[in-house]
């Protein structure tokens, strides 16, 4: 595959302002590699991050942008061993030392070394030599590259839900109905869980009773725990409280679900020095369990890339727009005016 001298890449410069770059296509160095990026996806985080102009652990403006993809290696470096031009795979967005405290232990997102990767809304995404080693994974055959650009969002659910207590079939609400509200919604109805999914949309809601939500609700203000906790199969409440909308008021509602002795998921992740409420009592005689859930590790990536292939949720139903990558800013204000749930962008259309 012949590299062109160079590519187009969207690359975000400030809050809410992103622009069509031109850089040079270097050949890759020692131990590198260069994606043909033939498939991104958007996703909440892509919006966050747009909307406030940068992230302070992930990335820095001006940046390159965009981290969920899939696409066709087009060159190797010097030292590459294991990849070869022309197969398909999914670069994730991270990649661990493999050597700390916390790699040594499995819990690889929370490595103090922790690399980021951003640069998927392109028609090329070079790969550091890092993460060709760590974060680089072959597409099965007969895995789309849509779905398979979805494998870092689904790693990420995956990775949440491994933390909770989940042997046995148990009564679940999931609190917001974006691409990842759906997501552990389909994971847990996979699993033969109970599953409510509120949130404010008629159109989400819909897709969450498509997902396999055995009832949808509309938050309703002051009163959105006690109109949910009616859902719940005993007026105690949920077994497992799961937040995936990341605004304070959805942590605290998430927290008034829970029955005795369950657990609150706080998957969303609210701006940097917010602040929540809790019910310390509740805490205390009741045994509440609280979980935070950051990020994915190499199990969650490999696990998410056999669900994916194996066809067992419905991932089309979260794609619900494309567009080329000259209108990636429109497929973040979709998501933004809530038309979209997660966009394709194909950067080679």
């Amino acid at each position: 595959m012949r590299l062109p001298d160079s590519y187009r890449a969207v690359r975000l410069v400030g809050r809410e302002e992103l622009e069509l770059d031109h850089p040079t296509l270097s050949k890759p160095g020692p131990g590198e590699l260069i994606l043909r990026v033939d498939v991104a996806t958007t996703c909440g985080t892509d919006l966050k991050v747009f909307k406030q102009g940068g992230h302070p652990r992930m990335l820095q403006v001006p940046s390159p942008f965009g981290h969920e993809c899939a696409g066709t290696i087009a060159a190797v470096g010097r030292d590459v061993r294991n990849w070869q031009p022309g197969e398909a795979v999914v670069v994730v967005n991270s990649a661990s030392c493999g050597d700390c405290h916390f790699c040594a232990r499995g819990r690889e997102n929370l490595c103090r070394d922790l690399h980021y990767l951003n640069g998927a809304f392109a028609e090329y995404l070079p790969v550091p030599a890092r993460f060709v080693t760590r974060s680089t994974y072959s597409v099965p055959k007969g895995l789309a590259l849509e779905h398979a650009s979805l494998t870092e969002p689904l790693a990420c659910v995956l990775h949440g839900l491994e933390a909770c207590a989940l042997s046995e079939p148990r009564d679940v609400i999931v609190l917001g109905g974006g691409p990842i509200g759906q997501l552990l919604l389909g994971v847990l109805r996979t699993d033969g869980h109970r599953v409510v999914l509120a949130d404010p949309l008629p159109g989400r809601r819909e897709i969450a009773t498509r997902m396999g939500a055995v009832a949808t609700v509309e938050p309703s203000g002051s009163k959105a725990g006690a109109v949910f906790l009616d859902l719940a199969e005993d007026s105690l409440g949920f077994d497992l409280s799961i937040d995936a909308t990341g605004t304070v008021d959805g942590w605290e509602v998430a927290a008034r679900c829970v029955r005795p002795g369950g657990e609150v998921l706080f998957f969303g992740g609210c701006p940097a020095g917010t602040r929540v409420s809790l019910d310390t009592g509740r805490i205390h005689y009741d045994e509440i369990v609280f979980r935070g859930s950051y990020h994915h590790r190499p199990a969650t990536v490999a696990r998410a890339l056999d669900m994916l292939t194996r066809r067992e949720l419905d991932v089309d139903l979260l794609l619900t727009r494309e567009l080329p990558l000259s209108q990636t800013e429109e497929a973040l204000r979709s998501m933004m005016r809530r038309d979209s749930l997660k966009v394709v962008i194909r950067p080679g259309s």
